[in-house]
C-alpha cells in the first residue's frame, strides 16, 4: 500500500475531511504509478481519518491492481455511468469538506461530488498540495539530471545536422527522433524549434513553409521526460552569421541568465531572483523587449511553483529546482532566450544543465 501519510495530515492541517487526487503528477507521485486523465472520472480520496477510497473506471481496474491500494474501491462502467460511485463513496466516507487540485480536477468531477453530497465544501488546495513536491529528493533530483542529460545529448545532435535551406518542422522531427535515440521515455512537452522572426514568438510552433536562411537567430525550446520527471532547456543559436545587434541582444540575455545564479541562495525570495535577471534586461538598450518572468519550477511538471516573477514572496529553500530562463523578444525581428535548470543547494545553487551558453553560430 503506497504511504498516503503526508496526504492526510495535509487535510489535518487544512481542516478538511479530506484530500482528493485525479491522474497527474500528484497521483502519480501518491501512487507510484501513472494513469491517464480522460473523459472518465478516476479520484482518490484521503480522509484524514479512516480509510482512503477510489473511485476507479472499471476498465482499468487490472492496472489498478498493480498499485495495491489498499482502501475501498468503487469502479463504474461506461454503459452505466460514474453517478453510483460517487454516491457509493460517500455512503463509506461521510465527508462534508474536500480539498482537491484546482490546476487538476475538471468541473464535471466536482460536479459528480456534489450531486453526491449537496451541502460538500470543495476548497482549492492547489498550493497545499502539489507543495508537498516543491522540495525534490536525491532520487527526484537524480530523475531530473538524467531527463537534462538525455535532452542535452539529443540537442549536440541536432544541431550538428542544421542546414540553411531546412524547415523549421524538419529541425523539430529531428530533435524529437534524437530525444528518443537518447533514451527519452516520453516528451516534456511539445517541443519549440522557431526561426528568425518566429524566434521572437515565446511558443512559437516550428512552420512547415519557413526554410531557415543565414542570419537567421534558431531558438530551442524542449525537454525529455525520464522516471516521471521533466527537463526544459532553451538554448538559441546564429545560422551562418550574426549581426552586431543580435550579438548584443545574446550578450545581455547571457548577462541576466547569470545574474540568476549569482541572486540565488537559500532565503532570498522568488522576487528578488526575478528582479536581479529583469534588472539586467531592463538596464540594457533592450527593455521594451521583455515579454517573460525569469521562470518556474520543474520537476514532474514542466511548470509548477516555485514561480520566480516578481511580487513573489515564497522563499528559495534547498532542494527547489526552477528555470532560469531570461529572454528579449523583438516581433517581427528575432528573439534570444537562454534556459537553465537549477538547483538550489545549502549554501547557493547549481546548474543541472550544462550545455555551453556562450554565441555560438552554427549551420556552416
Amino acid at each position: 500500500m503506497p504511504d498516503l501519510s503526508e496526504y492526510r495530515q495535509l487535510a489535518l492541517d487544512m481542516s478538511v475531511d479530506a484530500v482528493a487526487l485525479v491522474p497527474g503528477p500528484n497521483f502519480t507521485r501518491a501512487l507510484g504509478k501513472s494513469f491517464m486523465s480522460h473523459e472518465r472520472p478516476f479520484v482518490v480520496v484521503i480522509p484524514a481519518q479512516g480509510d482512503p477510497a477510489a473511485i476507479v473506471p472499471n476498465l482499468e481496474l487490472a492496472s489498478w491492481d498493480l498499485v495495491g491500494f489498499e482502501g475501498a474501491v468503487f469502479d463504474w462502467r461506461d454503459q452505466t455511468g460514474y453517478d453510483g460511485a460517487f454516491s457509493a463513496l460517500a455512503a463509506h466516507s461521510p465527508i462534508r469538506s474536500l480539498a482537491v487540485e484546482g490546476q487538476v480536477m475538471r468541473f464535471f468531477v466536482s460536479d459528480a461530488f456534489t450531486r453526491a453530497i449537496p451541502d460538500l465544501q470543495i476548497v482549492d488546495g492547489e498550493h497545499e498540495i502539489s507543495g508537498l513536491r516543491i522540495i525534490k529528493t536525491e532520487e527526484d533530483i537524480a530523475a531530473l539530471q538524467a531527463a537534462i542529460d538525455i535532452s542535452e545529448r539529443a540537442l549536440q545532435r541536432v544541431i550538428a545536422g542544421v542546414r540553411t535551406g531546412q524547415t523549421e518542422k524538419h529541425i523539430e522531427q529531428a530533435l524529437i527522433q534524437a530525444l528518443f535515440a537518447e533514451g527519452a521515455e516520453s516528451l516534456a512537452f511539445s517541443p519549440i524549434v522557431a526561426a528568425g522572426d518566429n524566434s521572437a514568438r515565446p511558443h512559437g510552433k516550428a512552420r512547415a513553409d519557413y526554410r531557415i536562411k543565414a542570419g537567421d537567430a534558431l531558438l530551442f525550446d524542449f525537454g525529455a521526460r525520464k522516471h516521471g520527471f521533466a527537463a526544459d532547456i532553451t538554448r538559441t543559436f546564429f545560422v551562418q552569421d550574426v549581426t552586431d545587434e543580435g550579438r548584443d541582444v545574446y550578450d545581455t540575455v547571457l548577462r541576466a541568465n547569470k545574474a540568476g545564479f549569482e541572486a540565488c541562495r537559500p532565503g532570498v525570495t522568488a522576487h528578488d531572483i526575478d528582479d536581479a535577471v529583469t534588472g539586467v534586461l531592463e538596464a540594457s538598450p533592450f527593455a521594451d523587449r521583455i515579454r517573460t518572468k525569469t521562470g518556474h519550477g520543474l520537476g514532474r511538471d514542466v511548470h509548477e511553483a516555485p514561480y520566480i516573477m516578481r511580487g513573489n514572496s515564497q522563499k528559495i529553500l534547498p532542494g527547489m529546482v526552477w528555470t532560469n530562463e531570461p529572454g528579449l523578444y523583438e516581433l517581427d525581428k528575432f528573439g534570444v532566450r537562454i534556459e537553465d535548470d537549477v538547483l538550489v543547494t545549502g549554501d547557493g545553487c547549481r546548474s543541472l544543465t550544462r550545455f555551453p551558453k556562450e554565441l555560438t553560430i552554427i549551420g556552416r
